[in-house]
């Protein structure tokens, strides 16, 4: 079936449907309107709205400095460019650690502010009163374990997590907690492909991989890296499929050129 002939929406059981069939799921991050559009319409299964906003879009070298206001509108954004993709916004720092009620808060503003499906929230067993808390609200909840950029200053690296057997089986622990509490999905970030393999197998929600091996049941990328627009960010995990940052540069080099040598607008380009 073409992607156009797919109109089904993605749905949080559809997703586990997915895993069940051994069918692999397709996540890219969107945070602006046009973007979304094109990435739902190539037949992207999961558009996320990521915190990762705060580094590619407002320059900020970690995400903690990206607001619950400025997530809501790329959020916003987002959901009026998509038909079929399921939409999860990332809930940002400082809106669900160690304040359950304030977590709440959080995800009933995106949820009714953005209209999107659900949210993602990083972390295992330290935030598991605010996971509840949220789901038991009938809000979906993406987890996120492994590599967690929110706690950035925590780590001190953002080098591979979960190498060491104590980190690993915690990491085990949290994601069968994560499903214990009704998480539909839990993404696992730069660990062992071995170790994402094993997470994978134990769980009946699916599990979707960033810098986590081909075990997974899916797999995410922030979309300025995989369109090569963003060339400063080279881990071995990134397979770019376009140098949108060369094209781009030459597209406007040529609109510059054409300007200053009154050759645009010509004779047809004008009224």
């Amino acid at each position: 079936m073409s992607v156009a002939g797919a109109v089904r929406a993605v749905t949080t059981l559809r997703l586990t449907e997915m895993k069940q069939r051994g069918e692999k799921i397709a996540m890219l991050t969107s945070y602006d309107y046009s973007t979304a559009k094109i990435v739902d319409a190539a037949g992207v299964d999961v558009i996320l709205v990521g915190d990762s906003a705060a580094n590619v879009m407002a320059g900020y070298e970690t995400t903690l400095p990206i607001t619950l206001d400025n997530m809501i509108y790329h959020a916003k954004s987002v959901v009026r460019g998509v038909n079929r993709a399921l939409v999860v916004v990332d809930l940002p720092f400082g809106t669900y650690q160690g304040n359950s009620k304030v977590a709440l808060d959080s995800a009933i503003r995106i949820m009714k502010e953005t209209e999107a499906d659900a949210v993602k929230m990083e972390g295992g067993e330290e935030i598991l009163e605010s996971i509840e808390r949220i789901i038991s609200a009938g809000i979906p909840v993406m987890g996120h374990l492994g590599l967690t950029p929110q706690s950035i200053h925590k780590f001190g690296t953002y080098n591979v997590r979960a190498k060491e057997e104590a980190e690993a089986a915690k990491l085990a622990r949290d994601a069968k907690l994560l499903e214990q509490a009704g998480c539909f999905a839990v993404v696992l970030e730069k660990i062992p492909a071995s170790l994402a393999d094993q997470v994978s197998q134990s769980l009946q929600i699916p599990t979707i991989g960033i810098g986590a091996g081909r075990g997974c049941d899916g797999q995410v990328l922030v979309i300025h890296d995989m369109l090569g627009i963003n060339k400063d960010f080279s881990p071995r995990f990134l397979r770019r499929y376009a140098d949108l940052h060369t094209i781009m540069t030459q597209a406007l080099e040529s609109y510059v050129s054409d300007v200053k040598s009154c050759d645009f607008p010509n004779e047809k380009e004008q009224y």
